[in-house]
């Protein structure tokens, strides 16, 4: 029996680092359409599917509106800029590309994308996949365990980076995976305008960790800190436990993985050609459709 083995792609995620990737040369058509994120997300996907050999697939992307994380936290991602434009524009054409491919796309309101693939990766780990989460956000660190791994596409020539257990264990200086949140607790990220306890940066929070384990464990044993660093972790408990609730990835989300739903089908040769034609993607045309 060959190996079950489930990529989920963090849909948003992948079309601002593609998008960005070629911001100093964007790539445009002769319509005036910036097709950089386009180019950039089927070259990924097309490399996963011809060199990784993906038994089944997935796509999740972001709903539209608030999550539950703003429900509870207003100002969660606030300090985000406007998406672009040109990302607004090269999202449908994305999404005809993946369906024109029969691969799903998986969105559930309320909830982020990676709430939705964690979901998904912990529960087709339970039917013996071996889950590859294809992101290049550093959240997802906090999932990954025997069977799932963090699968980080090449940028510039780079090459694939695919983490489990140790290197994630190695890259944060944790013990536990699970201390991937404590320490984006106690940090905060910027990214997503998680304010985390001033004061504590990631090295500090990784000592701090190494003696009391988790966020819960430091508030514990706030007598034994010392100086500014006590006043701010007594001061700022409550936004310190905040924190570590907004950057843990949800996995029990209203979605049930169905394998046969997520099995790798042969594209739509037809619907991607006409893509492809409209906008203007020869070479990518003749290496995919041939």
């Amino acid at each position: 029996m060959s190996e079950k083995k489930l990529f989920l792609l963090d849909g948003h995620a992948l079309v601002y680092r593609a998008h960005y990737a070629f911001i100093n040369r964007p790539l445009i058509n002769s319509k005036g359409i910036n097709t950089s994120a386009i180019t950039g997300f089927v070259r990924a996907l097309w490399e996963i599917l011809q060199k990784q050999k993906p038994s089944h697939i997935a796509v999740a992307f972001d709903p539209k509106g608030p999550t539950f994380r703003h429900q509870e936290y207003e100002p969660y991602k606030a300090n985000r800029d406007a998406q672009p434009e040109d990302i607004g524009i090269a999202l449908p054409y994305i999404e005809n590309i993946v369906k024109a491919f029969n691969i799903p796309i998986v969105m559930i309101d309320n909830y982020e994308a990676d709430d939705t693939i964690g979901t998904i990766a912990k529960q087709a780990e339970k039917e013996g996949f071996k889950v590859f989460m294809v992101t290049p956000d550093k959240d997802y660190a906090q999932l990954v365990s025997e069977n799932i791994f963090m699968y980080k596409p090449s940028r510039q020539g780079n090459g694939v980076d695919v983490l489990g257990v140790p290197e994630v264990l190695e890259k944060w200086d944790i013990e536990r995976v699970e201390q991937v949140i404590d320490v984006l607790g106690l940090q905060g990220d910027s990214v997503d305008n998680i304010p985390g306890i001033p004061g504590i940066g990631a090295k500090t929070a990784v000592k701090l960790l190494k003696v009391y384990d988790s966020v819960e464990g430091i508030l514990e044993n706030v007598e034994d800190l010392k100086g500014k660093q006590k006043e701010n972790v007594q001061n700022f408990a409550e936004q310190g436990k905040l924190s570590k609730w907004l950057a843990t990835i949800k996995v029990d989300v209203p979605i049930q993985f169905d394998a046969e739903q997520y099995k790798v089908e042969a594209y739509n040769h037809d619907a991607l050609s006409e893509i492809f034609r409209d906008l203007e993607f020869r070479s990518l045309a003749d290496q995919i459709l041939g």
